[in-house]
């Protein structure tokens, strides 16, 4: 019998993206506590689980986010995500699934400017081809969500992933996996229902910037790839802040 058995339609109904992450998430992580995935062990491809849960490549990625950031498991780039022992899951590190207020959210993008603005200079001086290419495919990725109309926090988050990969730095790596998509703040608030514009605008504008911030690194320019996260991050900052005010003064 296969690690994760596949459920049959009747059993699970079609749903959205987001609802299936959650549902592969489920299923991983009630392997990995009954010891079925043991710590150390590696985790199916992506391929496999996509065959097995009938989900898309983009579900699948969603769901091993959320056991990032649960401390569950860590993905070594080009090896695979393998299982964590217990008492490496999240050691003294904050708990990214208590990050839920939109103040919570604030103090996280505060934290995120300094670590991921010299995350894209070092990205920008230090990527390799390879490192670049996988960059790349999470903004076409990214890009493929917004046309499909698909969720594209696992893409959002990837892009991020790939850029602390390409410090060549596994400190800024291993913060990046510990947040897991926590980092991408609409994974927490619907800002599309909250600030004044529409969630296609909204989800554009982040692609430009994802591009601004790519072209920088592939240009090998450290200061200019800073910037651009930098711009980025505070416009994201800028969008929650919008955010803040609609709901207060809704209420």
């Amino acid at each position: 019998m296969s690690v994760l058995e596949k459920p049959t339609e009747a059993a699970r109904p079609r749903r959205r993206a987001q609802s299936l992450a959650q549902e592969v998430a489920t299923a991983l992580t009630e392997k990995i506590r009954a010891g079925l995935l043991e710590p150390g062990s590696k985790l199916p491809t992506e391929s496999q689980i996509m065959l097995e849960q009938g989900v898309s490549r983009t579900v699948v990625r969603e769901a091993i986010s959320s056991l990032q950031a649960a401390g569950l498991v860590e993905t070594r780039h080009g090896v695979g995500t393998f299982v964590l022992q217990p008492k490496a899951r999240r050691g003294g590190l904050f708990d990214p699934a208590t990050i839920s207020t939109m103040r919570d959210l604030l103090a996280l993008l505060e934290f995120r400017i300094s670590l991921e603005t010299e995350s894209a200079g070092l990205a920008a001086q230090r990527r390799s081809e390879e490192e670049l290419a996988a960059i790349r495919t999470a903004l076409r990725e990214f890009e493929a969500c917004l046309a499909r109309g698909e969720d594209s926090v696992a893409a959002d988050f990837r892009f991020h992933q790939a850029i602390a990969e390409a410090t060549g730095n596994r400190y800024f790596i291993d913060m990046i996996n510990h947040l897991g998509n926590a980092v991408i703040p609409r994974k927490r608030l619907n800002l599309s229902e909250l600030v004044e514009d529409s969630a296609h605008h909204y989800l554009d504008r982040v692609q430009r910037e994802h591009e601004d911030i790519c072209d920088a690194i592939a240009r090998g320019d450290g200061e200019g790839a800073r910037a651009a996260m930098r711009n980025h991050l505070n416009n994201s900052r800028s969008r929650l802040l919008k955010a803040q005010q609609a709901a207060q003064a809704q209420s």
